[in-house]
């Protein structure tokens, strides 16, 4: 009678264990809650430390993720053979992990028809020579692809530079074709330096709220990330009427006005006279101050 009690003891606590241990998990390693409802909670999209970059944006199983400076105006340039490289991130209404904004998330359809994901107006990549979770091998592919950050103060964008006469120019301010290297903010708005400045001494603005308008400073509160290829140490701030303007090479920059915060618009190429005789775009062959 005694043995038998003790196996019946054991089988008891057995199937109690067994049965407390499936309140908590199944098959695939999921946790339960309290009440036995599994935790089915899915991130999507999540800022991940990179050892070499930072903190990044990747998806859900920690792959990077991927803008491309040619899709400046918010619509991809990546089509065809360019997409066995770059293949395209897509998820719909993505949940997002700590330190990302919803809100900053959208989707394009693409020029076949196809959805994805925006990233604030920037459409997202993965980068084909990217092996295994952690690597980072597709940022600055030509100067022009970077790994995705939230926090970019400049990218390096590339395109056609329309002016405010709607004629094609170069990024020497001369009319004609050609695609153009140029700095936009980190949601893809053209920056621009005036000639009339001396090295980090903003020479335009005077405070009045109509004249200032006509080609506004790039208010940041710092100098967060940079593209990997651009040199941290070519930028800084200054303060400009209690405003902190960022500046390169010794240009303070500036938007243009009639852009209308658009990303992508260059009108201020031609504006007030055409050529760059007063107004430029920045690029890599800026010259210092």
């Amino acid at each position: 009678m005694k043995k038998s009690k003790i196996y019946l003891t054991v089988i008891v606590s057995l199937f109690v264990f067994i049965g407390s241990s499936c309140n908590k998990y199944n098959d695939s390693g999921y946790q339960y809650g309290n009440q036995g409802t599994r935790d089915t909670t899915v991130i999507d999209v999540q800022l991940t430390t990179n050892a070499k970059f930072g903190s990044i944006i990747t998806d859900g199983q920690g792959r990077s993720l991927y803008f491309f400076g040619d899709d400046a105006n918010g619509m991809s340039s990546c089509t065809n053979g360019c997409l066995a490289v770059w293949p395209v991130f897509y998820k719909e209404n993505p949940s997002v992990g700590t330190g990302l904004s919803k809100s900053d998330f959208s989707s394009i359809t693409r020029p076949d028809g196809t959805n994805q994901t925006t990233y604030k107006g920037w459409p997202v990549y993965y980068y084909a020579g990217d092996n295994k979770t952690g690597d980072a091998n597709g940022d600055a592919i030509n100067n022009i692809w970077v790994v995705a950050k939230a926090d970019y103060s400049v990218m390096v964008s590339k395109g056609q530079l329309v002016g405010f006469d709607s004629l094609q120019y170069t990024s020497d301010g001369i009319a004609g074709i050609g695609v153009s290297e140029y700095l936009s903010d980190g949601t893809g708005r053209t920056l621009y330096l005036f000639t009339k400045d001396s090295s980090s001494v903003n020479k335009f603005s005077n405070n009045d709220a109509a004249h200032d308008a006509v080609w506004p400073i790039y208010d940041v509160s710092s100098v967060g990330s940079l593209p990997s290829f651009l040199d941290k140490t070519q930028f800084k701030t200054i303060t400009v009427f209690n405003k902190t303007q960022l500046v390169y090479k010794g240009h303070p920059l500036y938007y243009f006005g009639q852009d209308n915060m658009q990303r992508g618009n260059t009108k201020g190429v031609s504006f007030p006279i055409p050529g760059g005789a007063i107004w430029k775009i920045n690029n890599s062959k800026t010259v210092p101050q």
